[in-house]
């Protein structure tokens, strides 16, 4: 007979509370199984995560990315889970009083579910059962558990010790199987997306073509050699990673088509075997974030391999009156790259190699964009799908209603590396070095001042190419003491960089950046 919170032990609330974070978590974990073979691109989890994602103001995305960086998701995922944990405790605790509340809440969450997977780019048939089967697996689980914690105490007065110790253990082991299953499920669900279905397969069995333009050879000298400054070329496995997919999207080679449509007289579509027989060209390129602060890192610079946009939009003869083009990610995401940029002599690529190697799934695999000279958030759009030629007055990318500007060309900046901010340096010649850069156009001279001294002129590297950053360094004898040391940068065209410091909103921040040292005797 059940006889509610009156009958129940003590701390029998705390154990309702654990049953129902189970119950919850065990839901997702189920949503999370059944979306890895009913639809890899797409769960519960990620569709409410992405939901979120766009529904925040862009001044809460700004201050993430200063916080976390690169790991902005892990920390947005990690806090969803302890939300998740909560609603499950409060569907145990109010489980247990009154039948099927707790199941009730956790039912509520899968038509949440349901609501963000239907409102998804990737949504597919076999996506929309799975919210409600895991709610259902979360209901039905909290029921059982809550009925057994129930039993743990008889409501009768012929209850004696020895039931309620047979009880107590019924319910734990219970609650330990569920938790068990949960676990293994889960990492289960973590690497079968963890392989991406196969998708990493694929992508290590791609033969990439040989370039019919190889890439410049990198000038002698174009690397300092100053210890502690990043390489000159970025490895892959340290390329900054800001995008809006909570979990990176997972697109069969075998399968993926670029459409062009729009204000074109010839709508085209090629697969990816279309896209390797073009004559490929490689070329080094830095490509940047906006959301990247005065010194940040969110920037790197790579060797890619693709096809020009200028050749697939001349076939494509896009119409009097366009000048933009709207690019579209397999998940939804968009960007609005004016029409001019993509048709010029600059190196704009359909990307399918980055460092001699396929894309990395984080990175677009299997074709990104990559635009010389622009923000990545009216760019370089991953998970490539569509490029639609329009017009800035009818269409918008992801970005551009949420506050941001329109076009978003990258301003000239520059960084110092070594020695980091507040480091403690010997006296005598301090050797300062870092990277500046100003894509498309270049860089003329970078320079340090001490104590807002006067300017003094650093020893410039060759650049790779106007498209991507320089190197530079520069020797400055110090006595002991403290120091405050700043840099700007001078493009070809004699423009300085801006001194105003500004936020990285709406079009990119801007300041000289600042560092302190401590020298010692």
């Amino acid at each position: 007979m059940r006889t509610g919170i009156q009958s129940a032990a003590p701390g029998s609330r705390r154990w309702a509370a654990v049953s129902g974070v189970v119950a919850a978590v065990g839901a997702v974990v189920a949503g999370e199984l059944l979306s890895g073979l009913l639809s890899p691109s797409l769960s519960p989890l990620t569709a409410v995560g992405g939901a979120v994602i766009d529904a925040v103001p862009p001044g809460v995305k700004d201050w993430a990315v200063a916080l976390f960086g690169t790991a902005d998701k892990a920390v947005f995922l990690a806090g969803m889970l302890l939300v998740i944990a909560a609603v499950g405790a409060l569907a145990g605790v109010l489980e247990q009083p009154r039948r099927f509340a707790g199941a009730a809440v956790i039912a509520a969450f899968g038509l949440v579910g349901l609501a963000a997977v239907l409102t998804r780019a990737q949504l597919t048939p076999g996506a929309v059962p799975v919210p409600l089967v895991a709610a259902l697996a979360g209901a039905l689980l909290i029921r059982f558990l809550i009925r057994r914690l129930d039993d743990e105490a008889p409501g009768d007065a012929a209850g004696t010790a020895g039931a309620q110790s047979s009880g107590r253990r019924t319910f734990l082991q219970s609650l330990a199987a569920a938790a068990g299953v949960t676990a293994v499920g889960g990492i289960i669900a973590g690497v079968w997306r963890g392989a991406a279905s196969g998708i990493s397969t694929a992508r290590e069995k791609l033969q990439l073509p040989g370039a019919a333009s190889g890439a410049p050879a990198i000038p002698a000298g174009a690397e300092v050699g100053v210890d502690g400054m990043q390489p000159l070329v970025t490895p892959n496995r340290d390329f900054y990673r800001i995008d809006t997919a909570l979990i990176v999207p997972v697109i069969d080679p075998e399968t993926w088509t670029l459409r062009v449509t729009g204000l074109v007289d010839r709508e085209i579509e090629l697969n990816l075997a279309d896209l390797l027989a073009k004559p490929l060209i490689e070329r080094h390129v830095t490509i940047a974030c906006v959301s990247n602060e005065v010194g940040g890192d969110l920037i790197g610079n790579a060797r890619w391999l693709g096809w020009p946009v200028r050749e697939l939009l001349a076939l494509a003869a896009p119409r009097p009156g366009a000048d933009m083009v709207l690019s579209r990610s397999s998940d939804g995401w968009t960007a609005g790259t004016p029409l001019e940029v993509l048709t010029d002599d600059r190196d704009a690529l359909l990307a399918v190699g980055m460092n001699g190697e396929p894309l990395p799934l984080e990175h677009g695999f299997p074709v990104r964009m990559i635009v010389p000279g622009l923000y990545g958030y009216v760019s370089a759009t991953k998970w490539l799908t569509e490029l639609r030629v329009t017009r800035f007055a009818d269409d918008k990318g992801y970005w551009t209603p949420r506050g941001w500007s329109e076009r978003g060309p990258i301003k000239t900046a520059s960084r110092i590396d070594v020695p980091r901010t507040g480091r403690r340096v010997s006296a005598g010649t301090v050797t300062f070095g870092g990277v500046a850069w100003s894509q498309h156009t270049g860089i003329s001279k970078v320079e340090l001042r001490i104590n807002r001294g006067p300017w003094q002129q650093a020893d410039l590297a060759p650049g790779i190419s106007l498209d991507t950053w320089y190197q530079w360094q520069l020797g400055i004898e110090l006595t002991p003491g403290q120091y405050e040391v700043q840099v700007r940068a001078t493009d070809l065209s004699g423009k300085p960089q801006a001194e105003e410091r500004r936020p990285v909103a709406p079009d990119g921040a801007t300041g000289f950046h600042t560092i302190r040292v401590d020298v010692n005797p």
